[in-house]
């Protein structure tokens, strides 16, 4: 077994649980942006599932954790599809919509070739809005270690967030806060963990999380842990072929290094890491196969 293998599986095995959203993506790869009504022809074409919640237990479940997506993906053809990549990948599901055809969003992205970057158009959780995506039989549902809150689907968040802090001893409250949405107001302050991008903007009568992480792109991750330490990691320069689900390995890989003991400054440094691997490889599962030997 090759030694950083080895090294994993002597990691104490954890339980991490990821709420929130699941969408089934379809990734064009273009040397070209389109322009009004002009078709162009894609040099690569992926589907996958997606989602910042779905890529962040994916991120997981390769770096040696039991993920637990909590999601809603429903028992329509499009959600099987995004079942079925995620659990060839390793990640358990709890369906909060099981049995029901729930419109699974369908989002359409186009990475530009040249530089990595991608562009996203997708419905993400509005489609199932009518629909009750709460998060029913929690207690059948392994122990976490550390739980991730995507915000999409706000019933859902805050019924994993309640049960969450009934448990003994409690697990680990991680916010994946990439912008703003009213559901935040109701989980910043129960959080032991934000991590925003540059652009999250919270009011300011909003409670805030104990600890903070902060991206900004290329630029160091800064961070601040409940404790009031305050620092910087800076991000390595390697080569971007692609940016899609870039900030959800990062966060995937954050909630496991938390869940594993390490402390914030230790956590953001493996994230970026795993980050860092990402975004070097193109497509958005073949970079996976590079991840514990990097």
């Amino acid at each position: 077994m090759p030694e950083d293998l080895a090294a994993a599986d002597r990691k104490p095995p954890v339980t991490c649980w990821f709420a929130g959203l699941t969408t089934l993506d379809v990734i064009h790869r273009s040397a070209v942006r389109p322009g009004p009504n002009q078709k162009i022809t894609a040099i690569r074409q992926d589907v996958s599932a997606g989602g910042p919640a779905a890529n962040a237990a994916v991120t997981a479940a390769t770096l040696g954790a039991r993920a637990l997506l909590i999601s809603a993906m429903g028992s329509g053809p499009v959600g099987a599809a995004a079942r079925g990549d995620l659990m060839r990948h390793g990640v358990e599901i709890h369906d909060a919509a099981e049995q029901r055809e729930i419109p699974l969003a369908v989002s359409a992205v186009l990475v530009d070739d040249a530089t990595g970057d991608r562009s996203v158009v997708s419905p993400d959780a509005t489609l199932a809005g009518r629909f009750d995506v709460t998060a029913p039989d929690l207690d059948a549902l392994p122990r976490p270690d550390a739980v991730l809150l995507d915000g999409h689907h706000p019933d859902l968040a805050r019924s994993v967030l309640a049960y969450a802090r009934t448990l003994d001893p409690r697990p680990l409250i991680v916010l994946d806060a990439g912008r703003w949405r009213p559901v935040f107001a109701d989980l910043l302050g129960a959080a032991d963990v934000t991590a925003r991008s540059a652009d999250f903007r919270a009011p300011d009568d909003v409670a805030r999380s104990r600890a903070t992480v902060a991206t900004h792109g290329p630029e160091p991750v800064t961070w601040c842990d409940e404790d009031g330490r305050r620092g910087s990691t800076d991000v390595p320069d390697v080569e971007v072929r692609d940016t899609l689900g870039a900030g959800d390995a990062f966060h995937g890989a954050l909630v496991v290094a938390l869940a594993r003991g390490a402390d914030l400054e230790a956590a953001v440094e493996e994230a970026v890491r795993v980050a860092s691997v990402r975004v070097q490889h193109i497509g958005p599962r073949t970079w996976l196969e590079n991840l514990s030997c990097a």
